[in-house]
C-alpha cells in the first residue's frame, strides 16, 4: 500500500506543477494578486508531495522489497545500509526522482525566502520552475516510473553496479544534481525577465546568490567525482575527459561565466543580453548532461541508462525550453539595452574576457564530446577524441584565464589603468616567476609543464592575496590587519576561490608532469624501486568481504630501510552482480601519494603491480574546496540576502510596469 501512495503523491504533484506553471503566470499577466499568490503554495505542496514520494522509494530499498522492479535491478539483502540508501538514485528511475526532488526544493527555496522579490516577477520565477516541473514529471511517470511493480518479485535483487558502492560517490550525484538542478533557477529568472521585460541592477543581485550556489555545488560534486576515480578505478588519474564528466564540466565553465557576467549587470548594467543567454545555456547544458546520461548515444562508466526512447523525451524537453527560451530572447532583444558605458581597460573588460575564455572553452570541450557521434552519423567514421584532443585544446584557455584573472580583478570600474593595477602585483609576480624558475632549474630531462604550471597557480594565487590586501586602505600594518577582519565576506569569498583556482591550475600540472609510473610483475618477497621509495610484496591472500571476495597484496613502502606505510591494494569480485572492481592501496601524503594497483596473476607466478608517485595529489582536492568554501563565503555575506530595491520600469511591448 505504502508504494502506491508514493506513486500517487507523483501524479498529485504533477497536477500541482501544472497549477503553478499557468495561474500565477496568467495572474502575472492580468495583474491579479490571487492568481500569483497561488505560486508560493503550490512550490511548497508540491516539495511536500515529491519528498514523500521520494521517501517512500528510499524506505522500499532499504527494507528490500523486491516487488519494485528498481528495487531488484539495484538492491540486494546483503549489501551495507549506506549503499541500499545511495542505491535509491544508483539508478536511472531513483535519480530522476532526486532531480525532480531538488527541483521542488529550490522552487520552495524561492517561494520561502524570495520575500524580497517583485511579486509579479516572483510569481513567473516559480512559473517557469513549475514548467520544467511538469516537463520531468512527465517523463518520469510516462517512462520511468520508479514504482513500477513486479508480477513475480524474486526473492533477492541483482544488486547495485560494484562500482557506485562506495562512500565517494553515494554523495556525489546529489551535490551534481544540486548543481545541475540549481541552475534551472538562473534559467527561470531569465526566462520570466524576459517575458517580464525588465533586465536592471536589481534582477542581476536577485540572479547572483542562486547561481552561485548551483556553482559550489556543482564544484563540491565534481570535485567528489575525480576523487572517487583517482581511488576506485586504479588507474592512477583524475580526470579521464569522459563523456560524463565532460557533462558536469561545461555547465560548470558556463555558471563560473554566469557569475561574473551577472556582477557586470548589478554594478554596471552591462552585459545584460549575454548574461541572460549564459543563464539560458548553463541550464541547456545541464539539459545535455542529462541527456547523455540517460539516452545511451555515448557509453561511459557514469552512464544511467540506454534507452533512445528515453534519450528523445529528453531531446524535446531540452528542445522545448532551451530552444523557446532563446526564440523569446531573441524576441526580447530591445529590453536589454546596455545603459553602463566602460572603457577598454576596465574590470568590465576584464570580465567580458574572462567570460569569452569560460564560455568559448565550454563550447571546446562541447565539440570534442560530440565529434564522435557526428562522426558516426553524418561521415560514417568511428573515431575517439580523447585526453590529448582535450589537453592541447583547452590548456590555452586555462593560461588566458589565469594570466589575466589577477590584474582584471584590481582594476577599477568603468575605467582603469593597466599600470596601476600591474604596480600593486609585481610582488606577486617577481615570486611567481621565481618559484616557476626554481621548479625548472631543479628538475631534470623533464617537461616545462610542472614549472609553468607552478608559476601560472602561484600568479593566481598570490595575486588574489595582493587583492585582498589592497582593500585594507594606505594606513599602517596594524589598521591594516585590522580592516582585513572587517572586510565583506564575498570579499574574502572572491579571494579564497581565486587562490583555490590556482592552487588548482599548479596541482593539475604536477600531477601530468611529475608523476612517476612503473609497472611490472613482482613476486611474493621481492622489492623493487619506486623513485626514492622502495616497495615489497610481502603476500596476496584472498579475503572474503561483506559482499565480496576479494584477493588483497600485502606491500611495504620503504624510504632509506624505514618503513613508510603498509598498503593492502585488492581486486575484488561482487558474486551477485559478477563483477570485479580495482581498489587501489593509496599512503596520502602532504607532498605526494604513493599509489599501488594490484594486477592479475601471471604464469611465472608473479603478481603484476602498477605504482605511481603522484606528486601534490592532495592540494588538488584542498584546491576544489577552497573554490567552494570561497563561494559558500561570498553566499554568506548579507549583500547576498537583500535584494536590491525594485526599479521604475517602463512598458515593453504591452507588458505594463510594476
Amino acid at each position: 500500500m505504502i508504494i502506491e501512495l508514493g506513486h500517487f503523491a507523483l501524479i498529485l504533484a504533477l497536477m500541482v506543477a501544472l497549477v503553478q506553471s499557468t495561474l500565477p503566470l496568467w495572474g502575472a499577466h492580468r495583474g491579479d494578486a490571487r492568481l500569483m499568490a497561488l505560486a508560493e503554495p503550490a512550490a511548497m505542496i508540491q516539495l511536500v508531495l515529491v519528498a514523500a514520494s521520494f521517501g517512500v522509494l528510499t524506505w522500499a530499498f532499504v527494507a528490500s522489497d523486491f516487488s519494485l522492479a528498481v528495487v531488484v535491478s539495484n538492491s540486494h539483502t546483503e549489501k551495507p545500509l549506506l549503499y541500499k540508501i545511495s542505491g535509491v538514485w544508483g539508478n536511472h528511475e531513483g535519480s530522476l526522482l532526486l532531480w525532480v526532488l531538488i527541483l521542488a526544493v529550490y522552487g520552495a527555496a524561492v517561494a520561502v525566502w524570495g520575500g524580497n522579490l517583485p511579486m509579479r516577477l516572483k510569481a513567473r520565477v516559480l512559473s517557469v520552475q513549475g514548467m520544467i516541473g511538469v516537463a520531468f514529471l512527465l517523463f518520469m511517470l510516462l517512462t520511468s516510473n520508479p514504482f513500477w511493480r513486479l508480477a513475480a518479485p524474486p526473492l533477492d535483487g541483482q544488486d547495485l553496479n560494484p562500482l557506485l558502492q562506495d562512500p565517494g560517490l553515494a554523495f556525489h550525484p546529489p551535490f551534481l544534481y544540486l548543481g545541475y538542478v540549481g541552475l534551472s533557477m538562473a534559467f527561470s529568472f531569465a526566462v520570466a525577465a524576459l517575458i517580464e521585460g525588465r533586465v536592471d541592477a536589481a534582477w542581476g543581485r536577485w540572479v547572483r546568490p542562486w547561481t552561485l550556489a548551483a556553482w559550489v555545488f556543482l564544484t563540491i560534486g565534481i570535485a567528489l567525482g575525480s576523487w572517487w576515480a583517482y581511488y576506485e578505478l586504479g588507474w592512477g588519474g583524475f580526470w579521464f575527459w569522459d563523456p560524463v564528466e565532460n557533462a558536469s564540466f561545461m555547465p560548470w565553465l558556463l555558471a563560473a561565466a554566469l557569475l561574473h557576467s551577472a556582477i557586470v549587470v548589478e554594478k554596471r548594467e552591462s552585459l545584460k543580453a549575454w548574461t541572460i543567454l549564459l543563464a539560458i545555456m548553463a541550464f541547456g547544458f545541464s539539459l545535455i548532461g542529462t541527456f547523455i546520461v540517460r539516452s545511451g548515444v555515448i557509453t561511459s562508466v557514469h552512464a544511467f541508462a540506454n534507452d533512445p526512447e528515453r534519450g528523445v523525451f529528453i531531446l524535446m524537453i531540452l528542445g522545448v525550453f532551451t530552444g523557446g527560451a532563446l526564440v523569446l530572447f531573441a524576441l526580447r532583444a530591445g529590453v536589454m539595452e546596455a545603459k553602463g558605458i566602460f572603457a577598454v581597460v576596465s574590470r568590465e573588460s576584464a570580465l567580458v574576457a574572462n567570460n569569452i575564455l569560460l564560455a568559448v572553452s565550454a563550447f571546446v570541450v562541447f565539440i570534442g564530446t560530440i565529434w564522435p557521434l557526428i562522426a558516426e552519423l553524418l561521415l560514417g567514421r568511428t573515431l575517439s577524441v580523447g585526453e590529448p584532443f582535450f589537453n592541447a585544446a583547452f590548456t590555452p584557455f586555462v593560461v588566458g584565464l589565469a594570466l589575466i584573472l589577477p590584474p582584471g580583478a584590481m582594476l577599477a570600474w568603468k575605467r582603469g589603468t593597466i599600470a596601476r593595477s600591474f604596480r600593486a602585483l609585481v610582488p606577486a609576480l617577481l615570486l611567481a616567476l621565481s618559484l616557476g624558475a626554481l621548479a625548472f632549474a631543479m628538475q631534470t630531462n623533464q617537461t616545462a609543464l610542472g614549472p609553468i604550471g607552478l608559476a601560472l597557480g602561484a600568479w593566481v594565487l598570490f595575486g588574489a592575496m595582493t587583492d585582498i590586501w589592497a582593500r585594507t586602505g594606505r594606513e599602517g600594518i596594524g589598521a591594516r590587519f585590522a580592516r582585513l577582519a572587517r572586510l565583506p565576506r564575498a570579499d574574502w569569498g572572491k579571494a579564497v576561490a581565486h587562490g583555490g583556482l590556482g592552487i588548482t591550475i599548479f596541482a593539475v600540472s604536477a600531477m601530468l608532469a611529475w608523476k612517476i609510473e612503473d609497472i611490472r610483475v613482482v613476486q611474493v618477497g621481492e622489492s623493487f624501486p619506486l623513485g626514492t621509495y622502495e616497495v615489497r610484496l610481502d603476500d596476496v591472500r584472498d579475503v572474503e568481504g561483506p559482499n565480496y571476495l576479494s584477493t588483497m597484496a600485502f606491500m611495504t613502502v620503504m624510504r632509506d630501510g624505514v618503513v613508510v606505510a603498509e598498503l593492502t591494494p585488492e581486486k575484488r569480485v561482487y558474486p551477485v552482480a559478477g563483477m570485479p572492481t580495482t581498489e587501489a592501496g593509496i599512503d596520502y601524503g602532504f607532498l605526494r601519494d604513493v599509489y599501488l594497483v594490484l594486477g592479475d596473476r601471471q604464469q611465472s607466478g608473479g603478481w603484476a603491480v602498477r605504482s605511481y608517485i603522484e606528486p601534490f595529489a592532495n592540494w588538488l582536492w584542498g584546491g576544489c574546496i577552497l573554490m567552494a568554501l570561497g563561494g559558500l563565503l561570498s553566499l554568506s555575506d548579507r549583500r547576498y540576502r537583500v535584494a536590491a530595491g525594485a526599479r521604475k520600469a517602463p512598458v515593453v511591448a504591452g507588458v505594463p510596469a510594476e
